[in-house]
């Protein structure tokens, strides 16, 4: 009889162990079919433009969006580090409809373009944007720079001030020294924590960006899944890794009071983003990333500001309020 219940014991066991194997498998499955499905397709062709890095040759991806009416103004859209141009289709479209003409990078780094094995720093991705409005030829653009993106804005309307025209923040990361609170993390830990991507982690952490959870955001994830495969998932993760040291390494917040273009913040107020959350104590967090509070230090920062306020508003209002961030932004635009 007690060989029996060993025996049944055992195979009880292993089969729990396969069927837990299975279950596994089948969610991979599962969410990769799902992000195959969500098909994500730039809006407009993506072009790309030769540079020149740490001698390796590497291509800039990019849109340049003409609009059928033009007023003779240029607006460059600047990505976050969780995005790329995909995200600010609808943008485009309003804005290109509106007369401008709109350029919008995928940095080196993130999604179609290469994702070299390079010293990433603000100053590069800067420069390479000038280099992308030099072939361009264009002289003067607007700027707006959403979560990283705003970092990169900053750095690109401190070194090249005479380009930058308008300058628009929505939603900057960078608005704290991350260092100064946050624990240290090694580069090889980074790059260990962004191999565990999948669809399911990268949804799950989008879901802090929003206040409320749409079916209609699913495409941002899947967006954000496909430049994590391109050209390849190691490759492109390891870049990422880079880019959270760039970020937790080169902060901006000191130099805000030397921008000297005019400029828009939008800050959705129920954004509590804040560069390596997850490796601090709860109550500790709770101090930080405090955006109400954040817009109002960076309006007292940069000389004759306009900050506005979007109540109800998380990480992303391009997204999530369309139509008023459309017409903030144009508002401010036009002034």
């Amino acid at each position: 009889m007690f060989c029996k219940i060993l025996k049944y014991s055992i195979q009880s066991h292993t089969l729990i162990s396969i069927m837990k194997k299975t279950l596994l498998l089948l969610g991979f499955l599962i969410s990769l079919l799902y992000a195959k499905a969500q098909s994500v397709i730039y809006p407009h062709p993506i072009k790309t433009i030769a540079l020149s890095t740490e001698n390796l040759p590497v291509r800039m991806a990019y849109m340049d969006v003409l609009p059928s009416k033009p007023n003779g103004e240029t607006i460059v859209l600047l990505h976050g580090k969780n995005f790329n141009g995909f995200y600010w289709k609808d943008v485009i479209s309003f804005l290109s409809g509106q007369g401008y003409r709109v350029v919008v990078p995928d940095q080196v780094g993130w999604g179609q373009s290469d994702k070299p094995n390079i010293h990433y720093s603000f100053h590069l991705l800067a420069s390479n944007t000038k280099k992308l409005l030099d072939t361009l030829k264009i002289q003067k653009a607007h700027v707006v720079g959403h979560s990283m993106g705003g970092m990169l804005a900053t750095r690109l309307a401190l070194m090249y001030p005479q380009t930058v025209s308008k300058l628009i923040y929505e939603n900057p990361i960078g608005l704290e020294d991350y260092k100064t609170f946050v624990p240290y993390k090694s580069l090889e830990e980074q790059y260990a924590g962004e191999l565990k991507a999948t669809y399911e982690s990268l949804k799950n952490y989008q879901h802090s960006y929003y206040p409320v959870w749409k079916q209609e955001y699913e495409p941002y994830v899947a967006a954000q899944l496909a430049a994590l495969n391109y050209p390849d998932f190691k490759q492109a993760t390891w870049a990422s890794a880079l880019a959270y040291q760039m970020i937790y390494e080169q902060p901006v917040v000191y130099e805000f009071k030397n921008i000297t273009s005019p400029t828009l913040i939008i800050i959705g107020q129920e954004d509590r983003t804040v560069v390596g959350k997850n490796l601090l104590p709860k109550e500790v967090a709770a101090r930080y990333g405090n955006y109400p509070k954040l817009g109002k230090m960076l309006q007292q920062q940069i000389r004759g500001s306009q900050l506005v306020e979007l109540n109800g508003v998380g990480h992303i209002p391009h997204i999530q309020d369309l139509n008023t961030f459309n017409k903030v932004l144009l508002t401010f635009l036009k002034k």
